[in-house]
């Protein structure tokens, strides 16, 4: 199995940055699809973004595109979001997911492990 654990967030106003950061350890961290999902309080839990195995594919949410990157460093069993501009409403509890489904789902139903989560709250 694999474990997952995020860190990297925290408060920030809007307009601000942060870096969320994930690690995993157990077998075969290369061979695993990883996925950003974020949950806020009374909602569901959503797809942000993801990146295959290789780190040469990525996928986004559409309104995050352009201000959200997600990248992976095999070697450091890693994978990272670079949020950039946040807004209040990017406040939420975000969660780095695994999955050995071919190509980048945006289901929650297709991830088999999952992180502890990371809170980020933005304000006004």
């Amino acid at each position: 199995q694999v474990q997952l654990v995020e860190s990297g967030g925290g408060l920030v106003q809007a307009g601000g940055s942060l870096r969320l950061s994930c690690a995993a350890s157990g077998r075969a961290f290369s061979s695993y699809t990883m996925g950003w999902f974020r949950q806020a309080p009374g909602k569901e839990r959503k797809f942000v973004a993801g990146i295959s195995w290789s780190g040469g594919r990525t996928y986004y949410e559409d309104s995050l595109r352009g201000r959200f990157t997600v990248s992976r460093d095999n070697a450091k069993n890693t994978v990272a979001l670079q949020m950039n501009n946040l807004k209040p409403e990017d406040t939420a509890i975000y969660y780095c997911a695994a999955t050995r489904t071919s190509g980048i789902s945006e289901g929650t139903n297709n991830y088999d492990y999952w992180g502890q989560g990371t809170q980020v709250t933005v304000s006004s």
